[in-house]
Formats: structure tokens, C-alpha cells, sequence
């Protein structure tokens, strides 16, 4: 057992090169200001991200509804400014907590059946939520969205200006710290029962691991950090609309980490900031078809691989297949 504790200590200790990457990343915003905003965005898709990853690549289930959370959050946070308090701080530990609960409450869809089932009732739970969003137009606004949301200067000093410096510190801060709790759940001996479960769930159950109560306690932390994400993006674009439990979020997201990686924290990062990237890139080029140029990209990345993509002069060689016995 200790031998494992150590691994697992090991695995979660923090590299060299990861102190100089995380404080030139809360450095972009102040050494590029005019980039402030799309580094703003690359944040929460990576929270985003990092939420969905916890479920598909740690434990293996497959979600199409991770939207639900996204937009608990997002709608949460925005009513609690409008109608509570304007502090972010606040909004956003409110924005998480009514997204934990929904998570709660959602995890028992996840229990039963198979992924098919999942991927269907995951996508149903979003779907209820957005027509519930745009029945209760008194209170969300309905199709018009929920306007007016101004937040109070962060930390009682920092106001959200129009050009996204404060609003990119913020969400930077909240990922760096909600990455180092979820790297500590994953790198603990809760976190192996996940992969074990992940791996071969009946050979979990048949060492005596307690997978649905797993199963629902991770759920409910993922769903927690997209409230987050979502809280976050309505805080600092002032608007909440039923864009957010859109099925393309769920897509979206699921593509982000297609791009970076499943199963690696770092994978929701990279691939959100390549996704986000390539996305205003060539959107700024042909607006109308940016969609096929991300498209052909992941085409070509899967025909590729993530390593060889990187490494052009690889791609003529015939890939290594390995020995079998």
C-alpha cells in the first residue's frame, strides 16, 4: 500500500517546467493586453474542458450533456449578481454550488445502462434545462437572454473593464487553482479507484471497490467545475442566453479535448488552446466555413496521430505496430 501511495505522490508532484507555464500564463494577460479577451475565452473552454475530462478520461463516461452544468453555472452566478450581489467571489461559489447540486441529482442518470443510454440521457437533461431556461423568460429572460448583469470590481479593488485584463487575471486565477484540486483528486487513491473502474469496472467490483457511489461523486465534482466555467463566462461577458445548453457546447467541448488529450489535465488546456485558437483564426478569414477547416483539421489529426501531427517529417513513415507474441 505504501508502495502505491508513493506512485501516486510521484505522479502528482509538480515538474520543473510547470512553475515558468502557469506564471507566464497569468503574466498574458498584463504582457498582452490586446489579447486579453481571447485569453479570457481559452480559460473557461479549458475549465470546461478539464470538467469534462475528469469523466471521460479518468473514469469513462461519455457525456453529451455536459452543457447542463455549464449553463447551471452560467445562469446562477448572472441571477445572483442581478439579483443578490455583484461580488464575482460570491457568484462564482454560488454558480458552483447549484451546479454541484444538479450534478448530484443527475449522477443517478449515469448508473445504469450503457453508454448509448448515457450519451442519450445526458443529452436529454441539457435539453430539459434549455427549454426550461427559455420557459421561465420572467425570471432567464427567455430567448433574449438574461441582460444587465454588472459585476463589482474583484476583490473589492479590480473593476471589469471593456478590454478584458481584469476579466482574464480572474478566470486564469480560478483555473490555476481549480486544476490543482482536481490534480490532487486524480493523483489520490480515490482517483486510482476511478482508473481502475475506468479500465474494467467489473474487475473494480470484484476487488471490493464501491463503483456507483464513485461513479456519482466524480460526476458531481466534473459537474461542479463546468458550473464553474460557466459561472465565470457570465460574470465576465455580463449575458447569460440559452446558447448555453446548446448541444455544440457539449460538441465542442468533447472536440477540445479530442484535440489535447483525454486521461492528462493538461489535455483540456492545450486543446483549448488550440481549438480557440484555429477558431478565431480562421474566422477572422472565411466566417462561414470555419467549421470545415476545423473539421479537416481533426480529420487529419486522427488519420495522424496528436504526436506525429506535430512532428510533420514523421508522416510518410509507416507507423510502428510493436511485436506480438
Amino acid at each position: 500500500m505504501s508502495n502505491s501511495q508513493d506512485l501516486l505522490q510521484k505522479t502528482g508532484r509538480w515538474k520543473t517546467w510547470e512553475y515558468p507555464l502557469w506564471i507566464l500564463a497569468l503574466a498574458l494577460p498584463v504582457i498582452l493586453p490586446s489579447h486579453a479577451l481571447i485569453i479570457n475565452e481559452i480559460a473557461i473552454v479549458a475549465l470546461f474542458a478539464l470538467s469534462l475530462d475528469l469523466i471521460l478520461g479518468y473514469t469513462g463516461i461519455v457525456s453529451l450533456g455536459h452543457a447542463a452544468f455549464f449553463g447551471m453555472g452560467a445562469y446562477s452566478a448572472a441571477l445572483f449578481a442581478k439579483l443578490v450581489m455583484p461580488d464575482p467571489l460570491v457568484g462564482l461559489v454560488f454558480g458552483m454550488a447549484t451546479a454541484t447540486v444538479l450534478g448530484a441529482l443527475c449522477s443517478a442518470t449515469i448508473l445504469r445502462g450503457t453508454d448509448l443510454t448515457r450519451l442519450m440521457v445526458t443529452l436529454g437533461v441539457c435539453l430539459i434545462l434549455g427549454e426550461l431556461a427559455n420557459k421561465m423568460s420572467w425570471l432567464t429572460g427567455g430567448a433574449d437572454g438574461l441582460e444587465g448583469v454588472v459585476m463589482g470590481p474583484l476583490l473589492g479593488k479590480y473593476d471589469f473593464d471593456m478590454f478584458g485584463r481584469t476579466s482574464a487575471l480572474y478566470s486564469l486565477s480560478v483555473l490555476l487553482v481549480l486544476f490543482v484540486l482536481a490534480r490532487r483528486f486524480v493523483n489520490s487513491p480515490f482517483g486510482a479507484t476511478l482508473k481502475a473502474i475506468r479500465d474494467n469496472r467489473l474487475r473494480a467490483m470484484a476487488i471490493g471497490i464501491s463503483v456507483n457511489s464513485r461513479l456519482a461523486v466524480v460526476y458531481t465534482v466534473a459537474a461542479a467545475l463546468a458550473g464553474a466555467a460557466g459561472a465565470l463566462l457570465a460574470q465576465t461577458s455580463g449575458f447569460a442566453s440559452l446558447d448555453l445548453f446548446e448541444f455544440h457546447r457539449s460538441a465542442d467541448v468533447m472536440l477540445v479535448l479530442v484535440v489535447g488529450g483525454v486521461g492528462w489535465l493538461y489535455g483540456g488546456v492545450a486543446g483549448a488552446i488550440v481549438f480557440k485558437l484555429m477558431q478565431d483564426a480562421i474566422s477572422s478569414i472565411t466566417p462561414q466555413y470555419w467549421t470545415f477547416w476545423i473539421g479537416m483539421f481533426l480529420v487529419v489529426l486522427v488519420l495522424v496521430g496528436r504526436e506525429r501531427l506535430i512532428r510533420p517529417w514523421t508522416w510518410l513513415k509507416p507507423r510502428s505496430t510493436g511485436s506480438h507474441s
